[in-house]
């Protein structure tokens, strides 16, 4: 499976982007997808994740009222919607699948995931 993040780029704070991630390969229907980030200096953290088929989806504090994770199953894409930007959010943003359901009790693990993206790059300019 490979994952292919778009819509990264630079936008002033208050701004708003969509990034999107496509999955291509097998499996090709996915149990879970999300967004992990990591800025310059920071560890890697967790953004969103959203169930595929379900369509349930789980928020870090830090973007929860401002970002919204989507899917579209028929396009095996998944969208991170994410307005009211700022300094704060500049940071490479990864997709991730889990096509087993292991991150049913691990929903913000990096590594309960089994396929990751190659990263887009997000500035937000104050």
């Amino acid at each position: 499976v490979q994952l292919q993040a778009f819509g990264g780029g630079l936008v002033q704070a208050g701004g708003s982007l969509r990034l999107s991630c496509a999955t291509s390969g097998r499996p090709s229907r996915m149990y879970a997808m999300g967004w992990f980030r990591q800025a310059s200096g920071k560890e890697r953290e967790f953004v969103a994740r959203i169930r595929m088929t379900a369509g349930d989806t789980y928020y870090a504090d830090s973007v929860e009222g401002r970002f919204t994770i989507s899917r579209d199953n028929a396009k095996n894409t998944v969208y991170l919607q994410m307005n009211s930007l700022n300094s704060e959010d500049t940071a490479v943003y990864y997709c991730v699948a889990d096509s087993t359901g292991r991150t049913t009790g691990w929903r913000t693990r990096w590594l309960s995931y089994d396929y990751w993206g190659q990263g887009t790059e997000v500035t937000v300019s104050s």
